[in-house]
């Protein structure tokens, strides 16, 4: 039975993951980790982990995500988003493993109007999007059986996120403002989840980078609104600009990803984001 390594399995992604994991059961062994039990900026304890284990795919949902204090601690999201994935890569080309890497959308720019494909020119604009870039880089480098899957605000019943934030604000403020000039594309984390199994039960796998997301795209102010309107919420919204709204990392203007690459070589069609948002509010809802 062939192994899966899920990494950063307490975060949204790995939470996900290990949710359906008994749909599988019976064709894979899942392997769960988070940092305290294999932590992936140990080189040493991940290719001891890896001997032990020979592992066929590695699914790396671990991540540090925090956007706006990785400007101040820029080795510590280095330490996790490019030198661990370049210690899963090594490990990963050593066994023959599949590693499937999450990236994200950040690592562009936000400044043009086209849907961003697999092979636009990259240029991130904060540190988070500079760790990850890196990553991406290193992973690719290192391990020819890698797949990138790029991703977008993603959120889930799990952890901390921007769905949960809203229905909690929603229940304590009457009005709140939402950033309404930054575009992107909301992803449920079982949406990706679903897609990553998909790509591990492909028995023709095309590696290198992709695009997954809900589609199609919005802003954080039309994605508030329809969180406050499937919650049944009164609170009242009102649009704010991102200078109204100064945060200390810079976000993209606007990071829509093209999904076609992936509808094409994986079969996978992702979702309206609308629908998948309406599924997460009612299991928080209830």
């Amino acid at each position: 039975m062939q192994k899966i390594l899920v990494i950063g399995s307490n975060g949204q992604l790995g939470n996900c993951i290990r949710k359906i994991a008994p749909d599988f059961e019976n064709n894979y062994e899942f392997i769960f980790t988070d940092s305290l039990s294999l932590d992936i900026t140990d080189e040493d304890q991940i290719n001891d982990f890896f001997y032990d284990q020979k592992p066929d795919f590695c699914i790396n949902a671990s991540a540090y995500t925090a956007v706006d204090l990785a400007e101040k601690e820029k080795e510590k999201a280095f330490a996790v988003n490019a030198e661990g994935v370049e210690n899963l890569a090594k490990a990963c080309a050593d066994y023959k493993t599949v590693l499937i890497h999450v990236s994200t959308d950040y690592v562009f720019d936000g400044e043009t109007n086209l849907d961003y494909s697999e092979d636009d020119f990259t240029n991130p604009i904060g540190v988070y999007g500079e760790s990850k870039l890196k990553g991406e880089e290193l992973a690719l480098e290192n391990n020819p059986k890698t797949i990138i899957l790029r991703t977008s605000w993603l959120y889930s019943e799990f952890n901390k996120n921007f769905v949960k934030t809203m229905l909690n604000l929603f229940s304590q403020k009457e009005e709140l403002g939402i950033v309404g000039d930054q575009f992107g594309q909301p992803t449920n984390a079982n949406d990706l989840a679903e897609a990553i199994m998909n790509i591990v039960g492909n028995p023709n796998k095309t590696f290198g980078v992709f695009h997954f997301s809900n589609y199609p795209e919005t802003t954080w102010f039309e994605f508030a609104k329809k969180i406050a309107e499937f919650s049944k919420s009164s609170v009242k919204l009102n649009a704010l600009t991102t200078e109204q709204y100064p945060t200390p990392a810079k976000r993209p203007k606007r990071s829509t990803m093209c999904l076609d690459k992936i509808e094409k070589s994986y079969k996978i069609e992702p979702k309206h984001w609308e629908n998948s948002l309406e599924d997460c509010v009612n299991i928080l809802s209830n």
